[in-house]
């Protein structure tokens, strides 16, 4: 500190009518640290390739090795690749022009990935769409992308049948007339600039915004971890993350393009730490990427076999992460959709915290004030990546673009993206993350704008003012409450129901509190530290009845504990509660 106030004042006697934000208070050899020896990157990576051409060159390299497994099933990666080009091929004749966006809403499997590469191979761009989405936001998302192709499934017809697209195709309902389609690949005009895939994440505004990646950003994260992770045709990669998540691309990807075997657990039992356990074994899983959340639940010497673990999303267990990274390889990785899933990772000693680590190859990092000027190691500043992976922008919201990819401030004709997260340098160059600037939160390994869950509360009828914030349980996990002033007396599942039509169940807020009047500040804004703390009366709407007998008093007990409430009543409603997976995992454990 010393050294930075004789800065600062050298400074302000050298321009004394300077603006305070101009004030430098960095010596020369600290800025040549930040700009340059933290943000020692360069990797000759092919940025000229596609993913496309990446996967063909693994194709010729190893055809016969297996590069699916699921539920039994397996696929060859020439098998992969052949019939990921008779759906291309498919796809090409109905008209798909290149960086055309086309839907894909199907359960994981092999016909997801398959779905995925078939996209890529015909120039069109990848949109992933989840099943359990509510038909309002799906039918938002194949607006906003223009979506005339939808590749789903017969299981799913019920489920999307209030789906307007021109072309919906149910990829095993015309499994023959794909299968009659050419096995070489198409002949088409693809570069590493053309979109390769778009992902919808929360956005402030009230409705999703589309993040647009392509080839060659998303090529130098793979190729730059597939380096890191060592990863080769010897190991076995867990698929674990939802399909509407770009950790799935991550995994996919890192799996497909290293030659490795690609292992896809089953969506309705990832969650249950026993099979996840025995999964893990018996399919040999060597690298696995795993939501912090989730990890905190397993017992680390239980995962003996994983070589190679990485955790990303949110914060990282400290206690699990120390002790797997004394037997296994342990990351720790960081990055907004917007930069191509990963922008930092760390690898190291953990002593009192878990960082989020150092700029992954060809990128950079820098911690900005302000007015975009650096700030000292060990002062917190937003965090701004640069670099090979940032994304092309948001689709169809370019103020909202210009608003976040700013221009870099020290390197001419290039792009910053503010994360809006902060962050702090530590003497050793890897970043410690904490928190954020705005309303940005994440619940379960989500990114939510608490904007958005407040504009569809605010659309619900009767509801006169709302307020969302995101408290921690007694766990550290995170949870939605919503503070409201309604016309009636508080109906929380009519309120839950009517959310559900509008938002992912995941942003669905689980406490819920009604208030006479929204606190107000002097400015006339909401209050936020003015509202009241959650107890268990948010929970339920309903009339207090406590429980009877011995089991549901233990039953009850568990409940508490798990949700970190007071108190929880006979005729509470299960998820109403706001029991997710997570929790159920902890709960059959604790009833066991």
């Amino acid at each position: 500190m010393f050294i930075h106030y004789q800065e600062l004042l050298t400074s302000i006697v050298a321009s004394p009518s300077a603006p305070l934000s101009k004030l430098s208070m960095l010596p020369a050899e600290e800025r040549h640290q930040l700009l340059e020896v933290f943000n020692e990157t360069s990797a000759g990576y092919a940025t000229d390739k596609t993913l496309v051409d990446l996967f063909a060159e693994q194709v010729k390299r190893a055809p016969s090795a297996t590069a699916i497994a699921f539920e039994g099933e397996t696929l060859t990666y020439q098998a992969l690749d052949e019939q990921s080009n008779q759906l291309a091929h498919h796809l090409l004749a109905k008209g798909l022009a290149t960086e055309e966006a086309v839907g894909v809403c199907l359960e994981r499997g092999p016909a997801l990935i398959i779905s995925i590469l078939a996209i890529l191979k015909s120039g069109g761009v990848y949109v992933p769409i989840d099943p359990a989405y509510p038909v309002d936001r799906i039918s938002y998302m194949l607006e906003d992308a223009s979506i005339g192709i939808l590749l789903s499934s017969s299981d799913l017809t019920d489920q999307l049948s209030a789906i307007a697209v021109k072309e919906h195709i149910l990829v095993d309902a015309v499994a023959t007339a794909i299968q009659a389609e050419s096995r070489a690949a198409p002949v088409i005009d693809l570069s590493a600039s053309n979109l390769a895939y778009i992902i919808y994440t929360s956005g402030s505004t009230g409705k999703p915004k589309g993040v647009l990646i392509e080839h060659a950003g998303i090529g130098n994260t793979i190729q730059g971890q597939i380096d890191l992770f060592s990863l080769s045709g010897n190991d076995h990669c867990l698929q674990y993350a939802s399909p509407s998540f770009d950790a799935s691309i991550w995994e996919i990807l890192l799996s497909l393009l290293s030659g490795a075997q690609l292992c896809i657990i089953p969506e309705s039992q990832k969650y249950e730490v026993d099979y996840f356990v025995d999964y893990v074994a018996q399919q040999a899983i060597s690298f696995a990427t795993l939501p912090p959340a989730f990890f905190k639940l397993l017992d680390v010497r239980q995962l003996s076999g994983i070589k190679t673990l990485v955790t990303a999303g949110e914060e990282a267990p400290y206690n699990n992460a120390k002790a797997f990274s004394q037997t296994g390889r342990y990351f720790n990785a960081y990055g907004p959709t917007e930069t191509s899933i990963c922008a930092t990772i760390y690898h190291g000693e953990i002593d009192r915290t878990v960082p989020i680590g150092s700029p992954v190859a060809n990128a950079s990092a820098y911690l900005l004030n302000q007015a975009m000027e650096l700030v000292p190691v060990g002062a917190v500043g937003e965090l701004c990546v640069g670099g090979a992976g940032l994304a092309r922008g948001y689709l169809n919201r370019e103020s909202l673009t210009q608003e976040c990819f700013v221009p870099h401030p020290f390197k001419a004709g290039a792009r910053l993206y503010k994360t809006g997260d902060l962050a702090r340098w530590r003497p050793d160059g890897s970043l410690e993350f904490m928190g954020r600037k705005d309303s940005q939160v994440k619940v379960r390994g989500y990114r939510i704008e608490l904007g958005e869950v407040e504009h569809a509360v605010s659309l619900v009828q009767g509801v006169q003012q709302c307020c969302v914030l995101a408290s921690a349980d007694s766990h550290g996990q995170n949870r939605l409450v919503a503070y409201v002033v309604t016309a009636a007396e508080l109906d929380k599942e009519a309120l839950q129901a009517a959310l559900r039509e509008r938002l992912p169940e995941y942003m669905v807020p689980q406490l819920w509190i009604q208030l006479d009047e929204m606190p107000l500040t002097s400015s006339g804004k909401v209050d936020k530290k003015a509202l009241p703390e959650p107890d268990g009366s948010a929970l339920s709407s309903k009339e207090y009845v406590a429980p009877r007998t011995e089991t549901e008093k233990q039953l009850a007990a568990i409940w508490q504990e798990l949700l970190g409430v007071d108190q929880v009543e006979v005729h509470d409603y299960y998820f109403e509660l706001g029991v997710h997976s997570l929790i159920a995992t902890r709960q059959d454990s604790k009833i066991r």
